[in-house]
């Protein structure tokens, strides 16, 4: 079947009724549970709540594919690791080529609560108002599963075509992916060399077509703690005597960036291409003050920069500071005239796609240690550094299918972005395959909140996504995927070979 026969308001109304009668039943309990990644739960194998997690989505998914001939679902265990979902269904319709997988990526684990949700909802609890169903890990990323399944499913129900699929789920996104390299080494016989990589859990400019991510930044984290003092004295008879822990630290930060402006020191600047500069303008004149209203500014402040355009390159590629944590201080509520001994500041620098993290992460611990004021105590304790992810050129068949599938599923083009978060899947996968395509979309627009309270999945985006994604794996039976047999016989053999009774481990 070629991809103009598709019957796509068929499709849609499928993948519409799926969603309602099928998914949310699941993705709910899927929200429920407190599945934290172990950055935030170090004891999650003797809590529980990832088993759950992974029992839930694999009883789903093997309801679903119960018919579906050959389709094989997996959960790895590497010891001490923590558990993925590896899921292969074998190629539909006549002119789809075994040799030439897609590699469908999302993740099951999730960020701390956090304070903050609004009267009536919480993080663990699942709430819909109106379009948008609440909770913790429904946009990031638990939807990911269910929508790839949605997808394949409608597909063969209409008689389309895809590809040999592998859906791969991780649970140590949020901690920096520190599992997944492991288990991709495990699992390369089985993945043979993927053609088509997508990755469901990037942001979408608006809820109104289908987003594309050009890029993605890489991060710097650590602690920077300051010492002044063995423990807390009168503020009163301290102060003017011992140089103060906090206002140490802020000076440590002017060597990282412009206490004014924000910007970041040169040390952490690339040159952008001019095609991600271009993009950015376009971006930024499509969303021209979405860009702004996606978040929840306070009174009447103000964004950065008034250009929406610099705004997306801000976002994208140029190197930030947030300050996401505190300790050494009291709550206001219970301060007492005491000069605290030490402050401890929890820092996250976004990097350039582009930039080496390894050298950002040496740069910062120089500039932070180098000549402490006062010869206070000072270090910068490294959690991680995470490389960031410039996407190839699009094959025209790919282009020409995301465009084809924005239109059909939302009625508009589709839209490219750079992506300021990180998912260090991608450069791990963009430097092992690097002949592969790439889409990376997601659900995560304004308002949504990943990682924050009020966190929210949009529903009629995701089901319009969910039947986007069916377009294109259509589209890649006949698009530029196919492949010589023996192209990656060296990888050992596909998932055509295996059964899910073969143990890989």
């Amino acid at each position: 079947m070629h991809a103009s026969e598709l019957d796509f308001p068929a499709l849609q109304r499928t993948i519409d009724r799926v969603w309602r009668d099928d998914i949310l039943p699941a993705l709910c309990d899927y929200i429920a549970i407190a599945c934290q990644s172990p950055a935030f739960d170090p004891d999650w194998a003797e809590n529980g709540h990832m088993e759950r997690a992974v029992g839930l989505m694999t009883d789903w998914a093997r309801e679903q594919l119960s018919a579906v001939a050959g389709a094989c679902i997996d959960v790895l265990r590497l010891p001490g690791r923590t558990p993925l979902i590896f899921i292969e269904i074998p190629a539909s319709g006549g002119d789809a080529n075994p040799d030439a997988p897609v590699l469908i990526y999302g993740h099951l684990d999730k960020q701390p609560p956090m304070p903050g949700w609004a009267p009536g909802r919480d993080a663990f609890t699942p709430v819909f108002e109106g379009d948008r169903l609440y909770g913790r890990g429904g946009a990031d990323d638990g939807y990911a599963i269910f929508a790839a399944i949605a997808a394949l499913r409608a597909l063969r129900e209409h008689g389309g075509a895809h590809p040999r699929c592998q859906i791969l789920i991780e649970a140590s996104e949020e901690s920096s992916s520190i599992d997944l390299p492991a288990y991709i080494e495990a699992l390369a016989p089985r993945l043979g060399e993927p053609v088509l990589i997508v990755a469901l859990d990037a942001g979408c400019g608006n809820y109104d077509q289908l987003w594309t991510t050009t890029s993605l930044r890489g991060q710097v984290a650590g602690t920077l703690t300051v010492r002044v003092l063995d423990e807390g004295v009168h503020s009163g008879d301290a102060s003017g005597i011992v140089p103060s822990s906090f206002r140490i630290a802020r000076q440590l930060l002017s060597r990282l960036e412009d206490p004014h402006s924000g910007e970041i020191v040169a040390d952490f600047h690339v040159e952008i291409p001019q095609q991600r500069r271009e993009q950015a303008a376009a971006a930024g004149a499509a969303l021209g003050q979405e860009l702004r209203e996606g978040f929840p500014f306070h009174g009447d402040t103000r964004a950065v920069a008034d250009d929406p355009g610099e705004l997306a390159l801000n976002r994208a590629w140029r190197p930030q500071l947030a300050i996401t944590g505190i300790d050494g201080a009291p709550r206001v509520a219970d301060a007492a005239a005491v000069m605290q001994p030490y402050t401890a500041l929890k820092l996250g620098l976004r990097l350039p796609p582009t930039l080496d993290p390894e050298a950002a992460a040496r740069r910062v611990r120089a500039l932070l240690e180098a000549d402490p004021p006062y010869c206070s105590a000072v270090s910068f304790e490294l959690d991680f550094a995470s490389r960031g992810w410039h996407a190839p050129p699009a094959a025209p068949w790919l282009a020409a299918s995301l465009e084809r599938a924005s239109r059909l599923a939302f009625g508009r083009g589709s839209a490219v972005i750079g992506g300021g978060g990180g998912i260090p899947f991608l450069a791990m996968l963009g430097e092992r395959y690097p002949r592969a395509q790439f889409l990376v979309t997601g659900v995560l627009g304004p308002q949504s909140n990943a990682h924050g309270p009020n966190e929210f999945l949009h529903l009629p985006t995701v089901r319009r996504l969910t039947a986007a994604l069916a377009q294109v794996l259509h589209d890649a039976v006949r698009g530029e995927t196919g492949r010589a047999p023996d192209t990656h016989a060296d990888a050992g053999g596909t998932a055509d070979t295996m059964s899910a009774a073969t143990p890989v481990f």
